[in-house]
């Protein structure tokens, strides 16, 4: 037998090991529904399915299927969102709770039903002697016996649609003021309304075709309890063709809901939801805190040319004298630091990835276990208080644009949340995307937007509603090299008449010197240097801050004959040396590193053979890594002149001079 080929692009064939039982599976689940299509007597269809007691039990059947819906949706729909969000003792039990019912037998549920809910049961005897209510034998004991075996399709469905879901969204939509159950209703559930609706139709599904249970505990009275399932199994001992086209009706029924699902409930929905709540140049769900940013040119979405974008050079959305909000923070746990700044204050947090700068801003925000934030903001104490109360405003790293909401919807989220009328929180909204150059994008959803104007978008979102504290987690990352001065321009103009203090997040010396008015340098949560931008530039107390600054550091402790003991390995001959044992931070420009083909003679006091292992242009420079056999790696800046008289490639071995006068040391 010739093997099948298989679809998969990786392979051309099926081994017929495995195709052979394939296809008796498929044999083995389709031969019954062909048995049922080919025994019944299409001519009496219609007269057996119009029927006085199928059409009483059809309605009976839908009543209860929807009730059961119902019911599930209001009990399961809060379950899902705490399996899905909250962490708890015993969560692997409930779990388990929820999916019991599937695998349980449908008699052995209604039995457990009769036990618990029946006259004789838990609570049967009282809500029988204090409502008057007895389910059993009663169409409500129907309902319930269809929910409780249907319910779990609904939960576990939207349980995979949450657990899916970036927190982020949910994160922002706080931050901009919104309660958690605005949040839930306002951003939740729009984004999970695949996974809700695949369940939902799973659900009532299941509930239509209920059968186990519902005899068990309710019985089987015509007009009562007497469900279309019962009907059938009622037919086939009087009327098997009525029973098998009734049986047809509910196939039906069954195959068009699992067409219309069109795989949701195996994850074919997730996957195209996944692709719709991630913006154009949004960074993936598992990716570091901390990313170092790798700029690169928009990439458009849309066929059509974009609209040429106004200058950022308009008048400010609001005109009234903005409040006065200074910061006091006081950070404990992975982060440990206390901040103090005046309004106005723009504050640049730098440092290598996983110093704790993302756990800081999460902190101030309430949302994270690993840092605690002792939070004052102006007068106010805001340490209590829930996120969505404390006016933090926060631009994640991927942007979190709701993708459900246009651009203008979305800046105007936060002015909607504070009771701002429609109206105006649109107007506002639109100014703030016309002065960050995106305003013709405002009725375009994230989707359509490239990665940098999403995240233009994003910051127009966080800047309208007039935060106290500003968190922008590397907010210029997405831009291209223009827009990124264009926004910044724009950013900084804003930030000069901020009454609240900004924290940014960045790994671009650009944005740390233009923008801020201190840098922040951590390093394994601990605050390393906290200074302005101009001495950080001068005076560098981190190795990852200089290469930063563009500039080569190398870390060591004074010798007793006055030269640096590096800690790669070798001695630095200094001008002016520290004391002994002294812990210091030699700092070097790349253009003070010489290169020679051969030893040099004369001024250099400090030389090392090496090898080149990396030439890079920057601007009209090239920049040179070059390998040192007994010393740090050096970076040395050159003309493209001297690098063609030098005759220097990757491999080429050469001799790095400096200058003991060209040596910066800094105390660390």
């Amino acid at each position: 037998m010739r093997s099948l080929r298989a679809r998969s692009p990786g392979r051309t064939r099926t081994p017929v090991a495995l195709a052979v039982p394939a296809l008796l599976a498929v044999a083995f689940l389709l031969l019954p529904l062909v048995g049922i299509l080919s025994r019944t007597r299409w001519g009496d269809l219609g007269t057996h399915l119009t029927s006085p007691g199928v059409t009483e039990a059809l309605k009976l059947s839908l009543y209860v299927s929807f009730w059961a819906l119902g019911l599930s949706l209001v009990l399961g729909v809060p379950l899902a969102w705490v399996l899905a969000r909250v962490d708890f003792p015993g969560k692997v039990l409930v779990r388990s709770l929820v999916l019991l019912p599937m695998v349980l037998p449908p008699t052995v549920g209604g039995v457990a039903l009769l036990l618990g809910f029946g006259r004789r049961g838990l609570l049967g005897p009282w809500l029988e002697d204090t409502f008057g209510i007895v389910l059993p034998f009663h169409t409500s004991g129907a309902v319930l016996a269809a929910s409780f075996v249907a319910m779990p399709f609904l939960v576990i469905s939207l349980e995979g649609a949450l657990a899916g879901l970036r927190p982020s969204y949910e994160e922002t939509a706080a931050s901009l003021g919104a309660s958690p159950v605005r949040v839930f209703l306002t951003v939740t559930l729009p984004m999970v309304a695949p996974g809700l609706a695949a369940g939902a139709a799973l659900t009532w599904a299941r509930a239509l075709g209920e059968f186990g249970a519902t005899i068990t505990f309710a019985g089987n009275l015509p007009g009562t309890t007497q469900t279309l399932p019962l009907q059938v199994y009622l037919l086939l001992q009087d009327q098997p063709e009525a029973a098998t086209s009734v049986s047809l009706l509910l196939l039906v029924i069954a195959m068009a809901v699992l067409i219309a699902l069109r795989g949701r409930w195996t994850g074919g929905a997730t996957g195209r939801t996944g692709r719709t709540a991630r913006t154009r140049g949004s960074r993936p769900a598992g990716r570091s805190p901390d990313p170092s940013p790798a700029p690169g040119p928009e990439t458009a979405v849309t066929p059509a040319a974009p609209a040429p974008e106004p200058a950022p050079s308009g008048p400010a959305p609001s005109d009234a004298p903005p409040e006065r909000w200074p910061l006091h923070a006081d950070v404990s746990g992975f982060t440990r630091l206390t901040l103090d700044a005046d309004p106005g204050t723009t504050i640049a947090v730098v440092g290598p990835n996983g110093a704790g700068k993302t756990t800081l801003l999460r902190a101030l925000l309430g949302l994270t276990p690993r840092a605690h934030a002792t939070l004052r903001l102006g007068a106010t104490d805001v340490t209590a208080l829930p996120p969505h109360r404390r006016g933090v405003a926060w631009v994640p790293q991927d942007g979190a644009l709701f993708p459900h909401l246009s651009a203008l919807s979305n800046t105007a989220y936060g002015l909607r949340v504070q009771g701002v009328p429609r109206a105006a929180a649109r107007r506002t909204a639109q100014a703030w995307l016309d002065r960050l150059g995106v305003g013709h994008l405002a009725h375009r959803r994230p989707g359509q937007l490239s990665g940098g104007q999403a995240q233009r978008v994003a910051l127009a979102r966080a800047l309208a509603p007039s935060p106290r504290l500003l968190l922008l987690d590397e907010p210029l990352a997405a831009l291209d090299q223009t827009t990124r001065a264009h926004v910044r321009h724009t950013l900084r103009g804003h930030l000069s008449g901020f009454g609240g203090v900004c924290l940014i997040v960045t790994h671009d010396p650009v944005e740390a010197v233009s923008l801020a008015d201190r840098v922040l340098v951590l390093e394994d949560g601990r605050t390393l240097q906290d200074a302005p931008p101009a001495e950080v530039t001068r005076h560098p107390r981190s190795p990852w801050v200089a290469r930063m600054l563009g500039r080569n550091a190398l870390a060591g402790t004074t010798a007793a004959d006055g030269t640096l003991r590096l800690a790669d390995g070798g001695h630095l001959v200094v001008a002016e040396p520290l004391g002994t044992g002294t812990r210091a931070l030699a700092i070097i420009a790349p253009e003070a590193v010489s290169l020679h083909r051969t030893r040099p003679e004369g001024s250099p006091r400090n030389v090392w053979p090496g090898t080149v292992r990396e030439i890079t242009a920057v601007g009209s420079r090239l920049r040179v890594l070059v390998v040192v056999d007994e010393g740090p790696d050096l970076v040395a800046e050159i003309t493209p002149q001297a690098a063609a008289e030098l005759a220097i490639a990757d491999g080429t071995p050469v001799h790095v001079g400096i200058k003991a006068t060209e040596v910066t040391l800094v105390t660390t």
